[in-house]
Formats: C-alpha cells, structure tokens, sequence
C-alpha cells in the first residue's frame, strides 16, 4: 500500500483536502468554496458546519474506493484569527464564525487604543497591534453579544478556538481540544516569551481561559480520529499551523532573514527571524513561525494587506469587468500602465504597515480615456505595491536588505503580477512548482510528526522551483513609481 498524508487546507473563502506523497507531490486534491456573509457593513462571517461539510466531502471524495493507499497522517492549516464557539455536548456552533477580516470589534479596539500602557503592553506580550483583526476580541464579542454563547457558558458547556481547534474537535470525535502554537500567538491572548495564555490578557479582553484549547507544537501528535466515514479510526492528526506560518516552512524558509509572500484573499508577507523575536518599530507584527516538538520556538516579523485576491473577485463579481479571476492579466496586458490610474482596495481599512481601520478604499487618477484594462492593471499594481511597504518595513526592522522573496498562492500564476513585484520591489523572486506552499507546509509538519519525513534536510531535497523573475525596472523608475503609491494611500486613510 502506497502511504500518504492527507492534508485540510481550511482557507478564508474555501476548504481544500488533499492527498501527498512521500515526494512531496501531490497526487488528488478536492476544493470547495463557502458561503460568505455579510450581515452588516464591515461584518465578515461563515458557517462553520458549512466548513466542516466541505471538509467531510473532501474526505469522502479523495477516499471512497480507495484500496491501496494507508494514510499514515492528517494535517491541518486553517485561516488564522477566526474564531468559532461550539457546544462541547454537541460539537455545534452556536453562532457564525466571526472571520479575520470582520471589523465588528473596532470600536472596542479603540477604546482599548486610548487606555495608558495597554497597547504598548499588548505588543510587548504578543507582538501584535491593539486592532478587530486579532482573536481576542472577537471571543469577547461572542461572549457579551450572543445568547447562546453566554447560555452555553454558564452551563460549562461552552468551546472556543480558531478554526483548526473546531477541525480538530469534530475529527477526533470531541475527544481533543487543542491548538497550536501559531495559531495561539495569533489570538492576542498568547503570551510569545512562555508560549502560555496570559492571565493579565485574559483578563483585559474578559476571556476565560477554561473555553481555549490547550496549546501545543506544531508537529505534536494532537490527537486520532473517530467515525469519520472513509478515513480509519485511530490515523494520527499529527500537523497544525495556522496558513502563513504553513506557507513560510512550505517554502522551505528555514533560515533567518529567509521571507515569502503569499498571494491570497490577502497578502501575507513572513520572514522567519530564528530565535530572536524582533519587536517591530515600523508598524509589523512580531509572530511566533513554528515550534517543532521538543525544540525552542522559531520566531518572524509579520506584515499583511487584508485585500489582495479578493481585489480581483471584486472586479469580478461587483463591477463585473471580467467574468473569471484568470482574465485579469489578460486584460491588464492590453495597456503599457495603468495610465497614472491608482487603486488602493482599502475595503475593510489598511493594515501592515499603517494600521488603519477607517481608511477605506479609492481609485484615482481617472480621466476621460480611464477603461477597464486600466483598472485591471491599476488592481494588480496594487496588489504588487502593498506588499513594497511591507517589505520595506521589515527590512527597516532587520536591519538589512532582503535579496530573494519567494512567492506562492493562486495569483502566482499570473507573470504579469510576479513581474510587477520583482521590479517594485527590486529583489528575485522566487515560484515553486507548487504554488500551494500552505498545503506543504502542514503536510510536512504532519509527516514530520510520525516520521513520514525524519528532518528538514529531506524536506529540502524535493523541493522543486519553477521561474525566477529579475527586476527589469530602473531605480529612478522605482522611486517614481513609490512616489506615486504613496499618494495614493495618503487619499485612502483620509
């Protein structure tokens, strides 16, 4: 029998579940969408049984009938910072995931904001900014607003945890409730130095700690699955890490000052710091890459854009100029320049480096001769500028300049866009033969946990790489170009 590691990649607007060798290749994969809900403007929510559906579908799909395959593990990566509450009797949810990108919660991050010490104390425990993004927030949110929450909690009959912790519960029967140490450090509850909730945070964001799922490796065994149809009893849910934490070691980022970017619903830049936690003085977040078990903890700086691909969907779905996501570069490539046109998809506010969470979006620059490919181009020039301040920030943090970015996602398929990042950001960039580095990253944790893989060393060695693209663009072209993004985002955060 050929052994595999079945791998969930729960994403932000899908689930994937996938089927890897022992060459890293993967050999099936099943991808659903689900539903977004917007109930109010700037709410961002899912169904969370919808999510566990998929994932199911997914397993009954890649296994059904299958007789020659043993999977040896299951890993799971997950978008990070949503949260769900479920009933530990039942394993329901009693309420809609609030998702990252929900700004339900601004207003009490702002009070929070304007409390003496409480947000350089915030940062200094978990290397995070006071803003709706984070977890912590959002518990509270569930625990104060919704009645089924507060019912459930008073009964002791209430669970809380981020996506991968209700994952993890529903495939081991209720018999787990844990998480990792990536996905913790991203709910604003965690302390970075010990790796522990912290009971003054606890405290501040009136979460107790008995709802939270323990905290743990990410390659520890977290638990064994029970009656799920297909997939046997007892196969080890070994891999957790939460998505861009999984992109950075999918990437093979072991090493310090190594960074990737990953081109998703958002924009997730990460560059593993090693065993120095660097606190950030140019607006990024300090974040916990991985803990493999028994060794100390691997740190990384952190910069995001909350609109990236979804800039994309945007064009597509509601100003409806292009009819599938791929037409976009198409479309881009019928013009030189986006015609002094400027595009900052500031939707639910800026995040890295800025951290504002009233901008909203804007296109400027418009004149009579304005069309559509102008648009589709001032769209992936922004994707592609985004990710120059974040960058620039982290150099800045370092101390030094960066001389590759490797790059996966969806969107890396598009050369206009990955040229784009090369000249506005003047380094090599780097795309896999694997652009879904997330999905290696988990599957190699999992595999590393019950020894499907015995070192990093192995993992290296089949990795494959695909394109390297050099920066074509002049310095002078460069500055001007920045010059005019930066104008821009001043309009935005007005």
């Amino acid at each position: 029998m050929e052994k595999m590691i079945l791998t969930i990649d729960q994403g932000t607007t899908g689930t994937g579940v996938h089927l890897v060798d022992a060459r890293g290749r993967v050999r099936k994969s099943f991808d659903k969408e689900h539903r977004q809900y917007y109930p109010n403007p700037g709410w961002v929510e899912h169904d969370a049984n919808e999510i566990w559906m998929n994932v199911q579908l997914g397993i009954q799909n890649l296994l059904k009938g299958e007789k020659s395959l043993k999977i040896e593990a299951v890993g799971i990566t997950n978008q990070r910072e949503t949260v769900v509450a479920w009933s530990r009797k039942s394993g329901q949810p009693l309420c809609p995931a609030i998702v990252w990108q929900c700004r339900r919660t601004a207003d009490f991050c702002d009070s929070l904001r304007k409390k003496r010490g409480v947000p350089a104390k915030i940062k200094r425990k978990t290397g995070l900014v006071v803003d709706a993004y984070f977890s912590a927030s959002k518990i509270r949110w569930m625990l104060k607003n919704v009645s089924a929450v507060k019912s459930a909690f008073k009964e002791k009959d209430l669970l809380v945890g981020t996506i991968d912790s209700f994952l993890l519960w529903k495939l081991s029967g209720g018999d787990a409730h844990k998480t990792d140490v990536t996905n913790a450090s991203r709910t604003q509850l965690l302390n970075l130095q010990t790796q522990k909730w912290d009971k003054e945070l606890l405290k501040l964001f009136d979460v107790p700690e008995e709802i939270l799922p323990s905290v743990h490796a990410c390659n520890d065994i977290f638990g064994a699955t029970k009656k799920i149809p297909e997939l046997p009893d007892g196969t080890p849910i070994s891999g957790m890490i939460g998505d861009q934490q999984s992109a950075l070691f999918g990437q093979n980022c072991f090493k310090d000052r190594m960074a990737k970017c990953t081109f998703g619903t958002g924009s997730f830049l990460l560059m593993n710091t090693g065993k120095t936690k660097i606190t950030s003085k140019s607006g990024l977040l300090t974040t916990i890459a991985w803990q493999l078990d028994g060794r100390p903890v691997s740190y990384a700086l952190e910069g995001s854009s909350f609109i990236c691909g979804a800039a994309v969907q945007w064009l597509r779905d509601e100003l409806k100029i292009i009819t599938h996501s791929a037409e976009v570069e198409e479309m881009a490539r019928k013009v030189d320049s986006a015609d002094g046109v400027e595009f900052v998809p500031a939707f639910v506010g800026l995040g890295a480096p800025y951290w504002n969470q009233e901008a909203r979006g804007v296109i400027s620059g418009l004149t009579r001769g304005t069309n559509r490919y102008h648009l589709c181009r001032a769209t992936l020039e922004a994707m592609a500028m985004q990710n120059v301040d974040v960058l620039e920030a982290m150099e800045k943090d370092v101390g030094q300049k960066l001389k590759i970015l490797r790059v996966d996602g969806g969107a890396t398929a598009n050369e206009l866009l990955m040229q784009l990042q090369c000249d506005y950001l003047g380094v090599k960039v780097e795309r896999p033969k694997n652009i879904e580095s997330t999905l290696m990253g988990a599957t190699f944790m999992a595999g590393l946990g019950v020894g499907f893989w015995k070192s990093l060393d192995e993992i290296q060695k089949i990795k494959e790489m695909d394109k390297v693209f050099q920066p074509e663009m002049t310095k002078a072209q460069r500055v001007k170009r920045k010059a005019s993004w930066k104008t821009a985002i001043a309009r935005a955060a007005l």
